[in-house]
């Protein structure tokens, strides 16, 4: 038997959220997880970025210091005293190794012809530039303030210039020009520490790098600010990018060691959550099996009831409680004697019942009589197996209960037709044997007559006592015959059980021709008989078992009535072998079809238009009553043979 496919169970609203429950957790645990990360990448970025501002706002006030501190320095030099070349390079190469940024410094004259430079100037600059440079000087003349001039390329350097006005006697007296390289001043004003974090660049306008420096090439581009170069001004930029930094290995632990837990956490959940649903699963598959074997228990008819090894019941289906009549709650944890013992067999239940808890009961099951709540007595089919759980131990007795009174009474009602039958069969064999028996009482009665007779006339004779007490002796011999004849036949009709009494057979077939003989003749058949003179004495019901002979030598007679008058013989036959007596009737009639071999033995099946069909199953009860078998096979020469084999009696 095959138990139904578990389904998921239907989910309420309680269900539903647990079923979400996890999930929303697992949900909100990542979302957290993740906004944590994101959180602190941000507040790390916004702190870099804040401290590379303050850095980038400290490198150009350090710068502008410097530049402002040149122009200091190169306002204070005297006219008069750097016309000479000498003081020139005493005050100028100072400014050149003092890490300013400024490669060399120009003297010119108010006109802008250059009076002298430090150190020289190698080769002239373009026409642009010097459109340009003169311009500077022009305006620096006029304001009498330092001017910075547009950055220009020399070689694969830019350098940028400023123009110092230099004033004697309220007069322009002459201007001093300093060239910065973009490369030499940053890599003079911008400290290690900053080149160690940021790639610090000076562009144009146009975001052309005029120079820079940096240390790591590998930058992040995310963290970056840039802020206008002025001085010098000319749209100069100055513009810092940040390193690409590790993460400190405290802070990496700490992220891993999350990560970690995490994805720990998560595993755990998933687990769990596969433990759930194969917990739920199996609670689903669980409540289906318990609904489909409650199903097929309360649809079976038969009671099931369970025991422990004290006898206490612990179990009872629906079936026990209404072939008995008490529910459940009032049967489990009882313990003998129960309430549906019935008191008149509470002995025999009693011990039925310790038999079964000392493992003794009957495989075959027994029976038993119990009564219901109403007091009914009813019988009871039970078959009672081992209770063994789960660990193979032996816990008790489970037992099958069936209700086989009905069954009982429809058996009796059958064996008490079955003997009606019985008895009408021997009424009308009775009445066919009772032509036949006429004579036997007759010759008794005749003889009872003739003595009777006598008696009278020795008596009117006067003939001697012993005489006429002699035929007396003989006239009740008589009668005694006769009383037994009519006392077999009447025993014969009434339903009783076979008599054990001393029969030979070899005699009874002889009774059964002589009875026989007349019908016989009638119909022209001759009865051959072949008798074995060893033929033990056996211990049988003479009257019934003769019955059965006779019946079938009868149909042995009936069923050559459309034999040749020739062939009509009649064989009957007895033998001893094997431990058996054999006794056979042969006819030559006209056999037995496949059809009818079929059906001969059962109950009203006949093939005489004048037949009750119960002759043959008569026999048969006959014979097996003896302990013998009845059964039938072809004549080779034609016709039937029927066959009874007793056992023979034990010496």
């Amino acid at each position: 038997m095959t138990a139904p496919i578990a389904t998921r169970p239907p989910t309420t609203n309680g269900g539903q959220l647990w079923w979400w429950l996890p999930r929303l957790s697992i949900l909100l645990f990542l979302a957290a997880i993740i906004t944590l990360f994101w959180y602190l990448e941000r507040s790390d970025r916004e702190e870099k970025h804040a401290t590379l501002i303050s850095d980038m706002l400290w490198l150009e006030q350090n710068l502008r210091f410097l530049l402002h501190h040149n122009e200091d320095l190169f306002g204070r030099f005297d006219p008069q005293r750097i016309g000479q070349r000498e003081t020139f390079q005493a005050h100028v190469a100072p400014v050149i190794a003092s890490n300013s940024g400024v490669i060399q410094v120009l003297w010119l004259a108010p006109s802008g012809e250059r009076l002298d430079a430090y150190p020289p100037v190698s080769s002239a600059p373009s026409t642009e530039t010097a459109v340009a440079q003169a311009g500077v000087q022009r305006l620096a003349g006029s304001v009498a303030h330092a001017v910075y001039g547009p950055p220009y390329p020399v070689g694969g350097d830019w350098r940028f210039e400023v123009h110092v006005p230099i004033f004697h006697a309220g007069e322009l007296a002459g201007i001093v020009v300093g060239v910065y390289s973009i490369s030499r001043l940053l890599a003079d004003g911008v400290p290690w520490w900053i080149a160690e974090r940021y790639q610090i660049a000076i562009a144009d306008p146009s975001g052309q790098s005029l120079g820079q420096r940096s240390n790591i090439t590998e930058i992040d581009t995310d963290n970056a600010y840039q802020m206008p170069f002025d001085p010098p001004g000319h749209g100069l930029i100055l513009h810092a990018i940040s390193y690409r930094s590790a993460t400190p290995m405290a802070g990496r632990v700490i992220i891993a060691g999350l990560t970690f837990l995490a994805a720990l956490v998560l595993f755990s959940l998933w687990t769990l959550r596969r433990h759930v649903q194969g917990r739920l699963a199996a609670e689903s598959a669980l409540q289906n099996e318990v609904a489909f074997r409650k199903a097929m228990e309360d649809s079976v008819q038969t009671g099931l009831r369970a025991r422990n090894l004290d006898g206490m019941i612990t179990y009872v289906n629906p079936a026990f409680c209404r072939m008995v009549g008490y529910s459940a709650g009032e049967l489990i944890g009882r313990r003998p004697p129960m309430p549906y013992w019935a008191e008149e067999y509470l002995d025999e239940t009693r011990a039925m019942h310790e038999k079964v808890l000392a493992g003794q009961a009957p495989s075959e099951g027994f029976e038993i009589k119990l009564k219901r709540r109403n007091g009914e007595i009813f019988d009871a089919l039970i078959i009672e197996a081992p209770l063994i759980d789960s660990q193979g131990r032996h816990t008790g007795w489970m037992g099958s209960v069936v209700d086989i009174t009905e069954r009982k009474r429809v058996a009796e009602l059958a064996r008490q037709q079955e003997e009606r039958l019985q008895a009408s069969a021997r009424l009308i064999t009775m009445g066919e044997m009772a032509s036949s028996l006429a004579h036997e009482l007759n010759q008794p009665l005749a003889a009872i007559s003739s003595y009777a007779t006598g008696c009278r006339n020795l008596i009117a004779a006067g003939a001697p006592q012993n005489e006429i007490d002699g035929a007396i002796a003989k006239c009740q011999e008589q009668a005694q015959r006769a009383g037994r004849i009519i006392r077999r036949i009447y025993e014969f009709v009434q339903r009783q059980e076979p008599k054990n009494e001393s029969c030979d057979i070899g005699l009874l077939i002889n009774d059964l021709i002589m009875l026989l003989d007349g019908d016989a003749r009638r119909q022209r058949v001759r009865i051959q008989r072949e008798i074995a003179p060893d033929l033990p004495v056996w211990q049988a019901d003479r009257i019934l078992l003769g019955q059965a002979i006779l019946n079938l030598m009868k149909n042995g007679i009936d069923a050559m009535a459309q034999t040749e008058e020739a062939a009509r013989v009649l064989t009957v036959r007895a033998a001893s072998f094997a431990g058996q007596v054999l006794i056979s009737v042969a006819d030559r009639g006209c056999g037995i079809g496949a059809e009818t071999a079929a059906q001969l033995f059962e109950p009203f099946y006949t093939t005489k238009q004048e037949g009750l069909g119960m002759g043959l199953k008569i026999c048969r009860s006959v014979v097996e009553a003896h302990h013998g078998r009845l059964w039938f096979e072809t004549n080779p020469a034609g016709g039937t043979i029927f066959h009874i084999a007793l056992p023979c009696p034990t010496t």
